[in-house]
This record gives C-alpha cells, structure tokens and sequence, in this order.
C-alpha cells in the first residue's frame, strides 16, 4: 500500500469520530507512553455480514494487557463476493495489509522492542461450521506474513471488535 493510499483510508474511533491513518498513529502512540512499561498487543481483524453486497470493517486494538484497551476501525465500500471463501480470504488480505502498516509506522515510532512479537491478526474462522476448510490456507498465510493467528472462538479483534461496526 503506498503512502498516498493509506493517507485515504478513513478510520473511526468512538471517541473522536473520523481520523486519518496518522491521527490514529498517535492515538496509539499516546495510549503506550501513559503506560510504558505494560504489556500491548496490537490485535488486527476484519470481519463483514453474510449478505451481498458487503462492506469489510477492519479493526485495530491496542490492548494494555490486564488493563484495558482503545480501539479504531475502518470501513470498505461495499462490494460482491461471489463465495465464502473469496470473501474470508479477502477479509484476511484486509486484515494482513493494514497490519503491515501498523508494524511499519509504529515501529519507526516506537521501536522494535515493542515490536511484533505476540501481536495478531483475528480471523472469522473456526474449527464448526462452514469455514473449517479455509483454516489451513488462511493461517499459513497469516504465519507467513509473520503474524500470529487467531481462530474462533478466540478471535475476538474479528468476531466482536470488527463485528460491532459492520
């Protein structure tokens, strides 16, 4: 994603309404250095509704370990998919990509101490149900993007975070 492309991504926090991708770079910046020495997880998911046309909601949590956490998403315009799979993949590729330009940004910002180690992506997959069959796919590429991913029931930066905006 190049600079002028993430510079045109809206995103939205329940406290300050519409923000720029930098606006929510210091939002997190600023949420870390209340709070420095703590744990944080940066959690990354997207999920969308089981109709057609869909919008995908991405959402990024930055999680204070056992004290909290903030919040932001952002949302596509709306779009087919002409499978399950082709738009579970597509929420997983929204999910990677973005992550990436988390790590890259907040990296510069706040070094490589803090990370990507324990940081992940949630995906809207799970052992029941109709996307047990994607698992394998989609996980791998997650690890292969170096990544930890996160299933349902698990997967809540997906299936709750993501879910509340769709």
């Amino acid at each position: 994603m190049s600079n002028s492309e993430i510079q045109k991504i809206i995103f939205y926090s329940s406290a300050q309404g519409k923000i720029s991708f930098e606006e929510v770079i210091g939002g997190i910046v600023n949420f870390v250095k209340k709070d420095p020495k703590r744990f944080y997880k940066i959690i990354i998911g997207t999920d969308s509704e089981a109709s057609s046309p869909v919008a995908l909601v991405t959402a990024v949590t930055i999680w204070r370990v056992g004290n909290g956490a903030i919040h932001f998403w952002t949302k596509t315009e709306e779009r087919k998919f002409a499978t399950l799979r082709d738009r579970i993949w597509q929420e997983a590729i929204s999910s990677i990509t973005l992550a990436q330009e988390f790590r890259s940004h907040l990296q510069k910002v706040l070094g490589d101490e803090f990370f990507w180690d324990g940081n992940e992506i949630h995906v809207d997959i799970g052992e029941n149900g109709p996307t047990k069959e994607l698992i394998d796919g989609v996980v791998g590429m997650i690890r292969g993007y170096n990544f930890l991913p996160v299933i349902k029931p698990n997967a809540f930066g997906a299936s709750t975070v993501a879910d509340r905006h769709t």
